[in-house]
């Protein structure tokens, strides 16, 4: 164990890890010595930011709490702490299930356990949105939002962050100013639900003109939006992302399912038909943009119809990028309360097989048209002789990756062709294109 350190280990999505962040700068300002997901944990504290979302989320935060126990009944780490998603849900459970955690927070009260340490530096307190990034430097994650108020049968988000509340405009624009200004190129924009962002604040939507100020900063790159809600979605922002250059051509839209059965079902709010009606529109108004969707399957009552019925949906709309799930039923859900989890679990992995499937060949045959077209990348690490790198239209960790040979550095835009395709890799090259390709340039 070694005094004065902390090791902080963030679980779950990109908010989460936004929320390590500003507790990794708090506790620097404190005066103590910090690592981020460290290979080893040694800390006099080590910090679990916990992920509640589905179950296989759940175990996976239980079982690193389980083992940090035996590594604190050996004595190589000092006190367990425990925050996050999870703990909000089941603080009690967690408190009389594993007693070595010597001390629990929710997601919202864990700016206590700064208050409860020791100052050793005397620093001013950092501002409530200031942060350290752990994510390549030319690279950031902004929440703008908090919470959910859509109530969705299969979700727990609502009941674990409350209702949602948008961050000040100002407030935002600030941290993206300061951010840009400290090297940041590439801004993704994240909420649980960024539809309704500024309704609860100001009375009506505003993600338009959030984006659009952003977009005005010195320094910003790109902006790319993630979890958009399908229901009364703020139309004006496909605007903006057509008429500015620095808002990438990109949306991430969750529509969970295509059946009109299933769409009442899971309360989404939303018809098959206004789901077609609004992705025609996105398209129409933001030519070349990329969409990005999560879709369902097993969920209770879900039956061989409605499952030919998203495989149609998948194989006529060709999504640019795709994730999909089985249900898992969620307790003090709608769901939970209302509905018998009635499809065999077998049936469930069976019919996320097929449709992954099925994507995967949408997606194999959309990186192979890329063959040939000549694309601005951002380089976010070395690999030998290799720059690896995205485009405007692949969100980090979970888009395609470009290979390109060059001396680029992080950080850095080039512009290259790409030369061949793999299922989740693309390799590209830098120097002049062949006669083949002038005519297949974006």
């Amino acid at each position: 164990m070694i005094p004065n350190h902390i090791d902080v280990i963030s679980m779950g999505c990109s908010k989460n890890l936004i929320d390590s962040e500003r507790l990794l700068r708090r506790l620097k300002a404190k005066g103590y010595t910090v690592t981020h997901n460290p290979e080893d944990v040694e800390g006099e504290y080590v910090v679990v930011n916990t992920c509640g979302f589905i179950a296989d989320a759940k175990e996976e935060s239980i079982n690193l709490l389980l083992s940090l126990a035996e590594l604190k009944d050996s004595g190589k780490i000092g006190k367990i702490v425990a925050m996050g998603c999870l703990t909000q849900r089941y603080r009690d459970v967690l408190d009389k299930e594993i007693p070595e955690i010597d001390i629990v927070y929710g997601k919202f009260d864990w700016k206590n356990f700064i208050d409860s340490l020791e100052d050793r530096s005397g620093a001013p307190a950092p501002r409530e949105w200031e942060r350290t990034l752990t994510t390549p430097p030319h690279s950031c994650y902004i929440k703008i939002s908090e919470g959910c108020d859509r109530f969705c049968a299969f979700c727990a988000i609502p009941l674990i962050t409350g209702r949602h509340i948008s961050r000040p405009m100002e407030e935002i624009l600030e941290e993206t100013r300061r951010l840009a200004a400290e090297g940041v190129r590439e801004f993704n924009v994240i909420a649980q639900d960024l539809s309704s962002y500024g309704t609860d604040l100001y009375g009506e939507h505003r993600l338009a003109a959030l984006i659009d100020a952003m977009a005005d900063v010195e320094g910003v790159e790109w902006i790319r939006l993630h979890y958009a809600y399908p229901a009364d979605f703020p139309m004006d922002i496909l605007d903006v992302m057509a008429r500015r250059p620095n808002v990438c051509k990109y949306l991430d839209i969750a529509l969970q399912h295509s059946s009109d059965k299933m769409l009442k079902a899971m309360r989404r709010h939303i018809s098959a038909a206004e789901t077609e009606r609004l992705l025609d529109e996105i398209r129409r108004r933001v030519p070349g943009i990329r969409i990005r969707t999560t879709l369902m399957v097993g969920f209770p009552g879900e039956e061989e119809e409605d499952f030919d019925n998203l495989m149609d949906f998948v194989r006529n709309r060709r999504f640019d990028r795709m994730g999909a799930f089985a249900y898992s039923e969620e307790e003090d859900t709608y769901a939970a309360r209302h509905y018998a989890d009635n499809v065999p679990e077998e049936v469930k992995q069976r019919r996320l097989d097929t449709l992954m499937a099925l994507q995967q060949d949408i997606s194999a045959e959309l990186s192979e048209e890329l063959v040939g077209k000549r694309l601005r990348l951002l380089v976010d690490e070395r690999e030998g002789d290799y720059a690896l790198c995205r485009s405007e239209w692949d969100s980090p960790e979970v888009d395609l990756t470009f290979h390109v040979r060059c001396g680029a550095q992080p950080g850095e835009f080039i512009e290259a062709t790409v030369t061949r395709a793999e299922e989740f890799d693309l390799f590209a090259e830098t120097g002049p294109i062949q006669d083949d390709y002038t005519d297949n340039n974006i």
